[in-house]
Order: C-alpha cells, then sequence, then structure tokens
C-alpha cells in the first residue's frame, strides 16, 4: 500500500472573502490594500523574490509538497512534489500573473490586462483580472483546450479567437492592445512573472529543506527561471536541472549553444511546454542550470499514470515532465533528496492518455 505525507503550513490571516463573490480590491484604494511592488529592470533578486511573496499572499495558495514512499522505492531516491496542481487556476501560473497585475498603477488598471495564451497563463491574468476587478482579454489559438477556453471565460474575461501560430497571436494581441489599453502581461518574457513563479521553488525549500536537487519543466522558461533563482537564493547547496519533451528539446539545444534555438514541429503531449526561450530566460537558465534534460513521450505518459495510481493526483503532461527525467535517468538520482514542480493539473479527462 502506498504511504502519503504532506507537508505544508496553513496561513492564519483569517478567513478570506469568496474570490467568486465580488472583486477583494479597488482601484481607488489599491495602492493602500496592498504592499509596494517595484517595477524590475533587472532580474529578480532575493529580496525582489521576498517581496513578491509577502504581496501575492491572498491571491495564491501555499500549496503543499508531498512525498509518496512506493514511487521512492520505484526510483531509489525521495522526491519532493510541490502540488501546484492544486494552485488557483490549477497551475503555477497564478503566482506570476499575479506578480505582474499587482505592480501596474491604477491607471493602467483601468483599462485592464490583456495577454496572449492557450491555457494556463489565461485563466491566470483572467483570475488576476477578476481579483482586482478590472477587465481582461485574452487571445487564444482556435485550438485551445475547451476546458482551458470555459474556464478563462468563468473567470469573467472576453476571449479572442486567433490562429493557431505565433504571429496570429501577436497580431491580434497587438489589435486588442490598441482597441482597448489594455496593459499586455507576457507568459514568461517578464521579471514581474519571473518573480511570481520563483515563489513555487521559495515555498518547496522551507517545506522541504536540504535538497540535494530541485528540478522544474522548461517551456518558455518563466518557471525554470524562477526556480533557479530561488533555488541559487534560499538552497545555494542544490543542483538545479531542467527537464523538457525530446520532441521539443529547444531549451536544451539553447542551453548549450548560448542563442534561441527553435523546434521544427511541436509534437509533444506536453501542450505547456511548446513555446521557445526568451532572452531573459535562456540568461538565467545559462547562468545557474546544471543540464536540461529530456524525456520521450510514452515516459511522460508513465509519470502522469503514476502519480495517478500511487498518489492519486491528477497532473497534466507538462507538469509530470520533471519525474519523466527521473524515470529516465535513475543513475542521476539513486539515493538523494529530490524537490520538483508540478506545474499543474488542468488535465481534460475525456482525453487521458493512459
Amino acid at each position: 500500500m502506498a504511504s502519503l505525507f504532506v507537508l505544508f503550513r496553513v496561513k492564519t490571516t483569517g478567513e478570506k472573502p469568496s474570490f467568486f463573490t465580488q472583486p477583494r480590491l479597488k482601484l481607488d484604494n489599491h495602492q493602500s490594500m496592498q504592499p509596494e511592488l517595484p517595477t524590475l529592470d533587472h532580474i529578480p533578486t532575493q529580496a525582489d523574490i521576498k517581496a513578491t511573496h509577502t504581496a501575492i499572499a491572498d491571491l495564491i495558495h501555499r500549496t503543499p509538497v508531498m512525498t509518496c514512499e512506493s514511487i521512492n522505492k520505484i526510483t531509489g531516491s525521495s522526491l519532493y512534489f510541490k502540488c501546484e496542481n492544486f494552485q488557483k487556476v490549477g497551475a503555477f501560473k497564478m503566482r506570476g500573473a499575479a506578480s505582474a497585475a499587482l505592480r501596474l498603477t491604477p491607471k493602467q488598471l483601468e483599462k485592464g490586462i490583456a495577454t496572449h495564451s492557450s491555457g494556463n497563463h489565461a485563466q491566470a491574468v483572467a483570475r488576476a483580472a477578476q481579483y482586482l476587478g478590472v477587465p481582461a482579454y485574452i487571445v487564444m489559438p482556435e485550438n485551445a483546450p475547451a476546458i482551458k477556453r470555459a474556464a478563462t471565460e468563468g473567470y469573467g474575461a472576453e476571449v479572442i479567437p486567433c490562429a493557431p501560430t505565433i504571429e496570429a497571436r501577436q497580431e491580434t494581441l497587438d489589435q486588442v492592445v490598441a482597441r482597448t489599453g489594455a496593459t499586455f502581461i507576457h507568459p514568461y518574457d517578464d521579471y514581474h512573472v519571473i518573480a511570481g513563479q520563483a515563489t513555487a521553488a521559495k515555498e518547496l525549500i522551507e517545506d522541504a529543506p536540504a535538497l540535494n536537487i530541485i528540478m522544474a519543466p522548461v517551456g518558455g522558461g518563466g518557471l525554470m527561471s524562477g526556480t533557479a533563482l530561488s533555488s541559487s537564493y534560499f538552497s545555494p547547496k542544490s543542483r538545479i536541472l531542467g527537464a523538457e519533451p525530446r520532441e521539443v528539446n529547444d531549451a536544451a539545444r539553447s542551453f548549450r549553444s548560448g542563442k534561441i534555438e527553435h523546434n521544427a514541429t511541436i509534437n509533444t503531449i506536453a501542450d505547456g511546454l511548446r513555446t521557445n526561450l526568451s532572452e531573459k530566460t535562456l540568461q538565467i537558465i545559462r547562468e545557474n542550470l546544471e543540464a536540461v534534460l529530456t524525456v520521450e513521450e510514452e515516459t511522460i505518459i508513465r509519470a502522469m499514470r503514476l502519480l495517478w495510481e500511487r498518489m492519486k493526483i491528477v497532473v497534466e503532461p507538462s507538469g509530470a515532465v520533471p519525474f519523466a527525467a527521473v524515470l529516465t535517468y535513475p543513475e542521476l538520482f539513486t539515493g538523494l533528496k529530490v524537490g520538483m514542480i508540478l506545474t499543474g493539473g488542468n488535465v481534460d479527462l475525456e482525453h487521458l492518455p493512459f
């Protein structure tokens, strides 16, 4: 029988009003009700990440860190899973969206916030806007999962469809911003977003100290950059690894070459990791990571299934990629204490791959 341990801290700040009843903040008292966050034109420092973590506390859950005895026996290592699949909107993206939105001025917020995204970032920006009581405009490709579009609309956002290409996303977003005056929150190429994503690893390190290795999946690199920074600041003895599907191994190639590499196809089940790195994220990753490991599609599916069977938690393919790396390269992890971020749980249950 599997055993499951949950490590977490419970906030004792009192009951919060329901998110779905009314906006938590009003524009006229936005500045007074939230800790002030400065605009970041530099790689987030340790102090920046600490300040961000305090500021976004009301907009996020402190998600649990879980372990599983049977999975540890299978891998020969001690694995600590930071369960961002239990985060608001079902993914870590809430952290970065909250960090970016809270840095906007009341004048900027009056015109709303906008982004392009196929899923989790879209939901996070929409929910941040709903919390602040401002409009959200989300450009989503026509082939985005219906469940993610419905969730985004459920948070009150206006969803604007576009063709499923990077060029169409940007062109449509430019039109939306010109029409509305909304402020664009980039999914990852933004130091404010990176500072928010860094808080996940900060919590992991606090709840599971003395980790030998800290891991995250790599797509656009916002989470991996934040994870690398928090690991370097708060757990400097830990080794830092990234993981991505072999089918879209642009991050591994970029890590080696020092320039942004692109993929010929996006043929991976891990839809959240199809994006290329940016100059900001590549710099942080190259300065802090030991390596970016790549994994096969079937191992990603096996990792998802093991997490479901042994821990009874649903993790989307992108979130299972670091665990898939442990299954692929057991010799790198045997006998070690390994922390990893399960990035989200927004799976279409009608189309499970197992």
